[in-house]
């Protein structure tokens, strides 16, 4: 590695025409540090929260024979990820004690206390601070934008749902205070306006005369691109290149996307940007999340791949019924399997994020080693609707110390105690939260 004096500020962005564009971690960066005397900085952590909705096919999620140890194949859920099953920490025993509280409206309670441990208030809304949010109120001072809601579903339920409790439960698991509850967002085109801020104003007739000059926002910040294209080095010229492909890439098939939607569905009235196929509009979603980490714009996010009671179906890997009522599957062998394929399809799109996170170089490793997954819900066996023994999976985050690649049980303990060990590993210490006993030991390497 050659060591220069040039140091370029990890703030810096390329601007122009009211467009700024954050830029990924460059080599230019890194201060100097043989030259300048000075120690690396602390490596950047981020954490990602996956949430699924009701339940799981727990027959296919839990590993066959295998108690605790290590994890020499993952199970049909979780199958996708086997090429990288030593990044994978499955996690038994867990429960969410906040949920078996409260009566009635299971699903809601599963979602609203994934992240909380908080048993809310039914009539109102009203539960808790989430961890993803405790984390956010300290790794986001140093980003853009402090923490990404996102999802594939329409966010737009209102009233009660699940059997009386508002919809702001089953709508979100993030909650920034106990009364403000934090909407997904799950169109693309607007998560990438508000990473990148393409438009420059919230006025509908600016936001589409902008989009018919159909022009890229690279092509805005093009002179500050050729400034900064002259004043680094080599490896940070590549790096810009492929990241300037992923922006471009992105946009393609956000206008896509639009383009499509005009076409096919002229008369329904769905947003436009949103992707027809589930598959296509996730991985969509999750190379933005990778673009806003890339860049450092925010370091938190929550994504939820479905919404409790959710009743879409999954022709796409031959499940016609509906995700709901195939959940309750009665422990008949053939439902179970049914909703075995809708549970790993939810988990091969999360699968695209992770892969390509460990595809992407940063400092001495990738982006997945900084960067700690939670994948989860709060229903372990779908047809009772119960809250123990959660099928829960940490993927990623080796710069945190975190022992992957094995399978570990506890006598039940709170799902919190899990969010008390993984705050702490992002650098945030809390005492309690929720209904956490303590932080749960033997993640690390001993």
């Amino acid at each position: 590695m050659i060591i220069t004096r040039r140091h370029i500020s990890r703030r810096a962005v390329l601007r122009g025409m009211g467009v700024s564009l954050a830029l990924p971690l460059l080599d230019s960066m890194v201060p100097a540090l043989t030259a300048l005397g000075k120690t690396a900085a602390a490596p950047v952590r981020r954490l990602g929260v996956f949430y699924v909705p009701n339940g799981m096919s727990t027959p296919y999620w839990y590993p066959k024979g295998l108690s605790e140890g290590t994890l020499t194949a993952l199970p049909p859920i979780l199958r996708s990820l086997n090429e990288l099953k030593e990044r994978v920490l499955m996690v038994g025993g867990l429960a969410s004690e906040a949920a078996k509280l409260l009566p009635g409206g299971d699903h809601s309670k599963s979602s609203a206390t994934f992240l909380t441990g908080t048993a809310f208030k039914r009539e109102t809304v009203f539960a808790a601070m989430s961890m993803d949010q405790i984390a956010a109120r300290e790794l986001g001072k140093q980003t853009q934008l402090t923490s990404l809601e996102l999802g594939i579903e329409d966010p737009g339920l209102t009233g009660s749902c699940d059997g009386g409790p508002t919809c702001a439960y089953v709508n979100t698991i993030a909650w920034r205070t106990p009364t403000t509850p934090l909407p997904i967002e799950n169109d693309p085109r607007a998560v990438f306006e508000r990473m990148f801020g393409v438009s420059g104003s919230t006025d509908r007739a600016a936001r589409l005369a902008r989009m018919k000059k159909d022009r890229s926002i690279l092509d805005y910040v093009g002179n500050d691109a050729a400034r900064l294209q002259k004043t680094i080095g080599p490896q940070d010229k590549v790096k810009m290149g492929e990241y300037f492909d992923s922006v471009r890439d992105v946009e393609r098939r956000i206008q896509m996307a639009e383009d499509q939607n005009t076409r096919e569905l002229p008369i329904v009235d769905q947003p436009i940007g949103i992707p027809s196929d589930y598959g296509e509009h996730a991985r969509l979603m999750m190379d933005l999340l990778t673009l806003a980490y890339q860049t450092d714009l925010t370091r938190i996010s929550t994504f939820m791949l479905g919404k409790e009671v959710s009743n879409r179906a999954y022709p796409e890997v031959g499940v016609s019924d509906s995700h709901h009522p195939a959940s309750h599957h009665q422990d008949d062998p053939g439902k179970l399997e049914l909703l075995a394929k809708i549970n790993e399809y939810h988990v091969q799109q999360f699968a695209y994020l992770v892969k390509k996170l460990a595809a992407t170089p940063e400092g001495e490793g990738t982006m997945l080693d900084d960067t700690l997954f939670l994948y989860g819900t709060a229903i372990s066996d779908s047809n009772t609707h119960f809250h123990d023994d959660l099928p829960i999976a940490l993927v990623g985050g080796r710069g945190t110390g975190i022992k992957s690649g094995r399978y570990i049980r506890y006598a039940k303990q709170p799902l919190t105690n899990l969010h008390i060990a993984i705050l702490e590993k992002l650098g945030v210490s809390v005492d309690k939260l929720g209904d956490s006993t303590g932080k749960l030991e033997g993640l690390t390497d001993l």
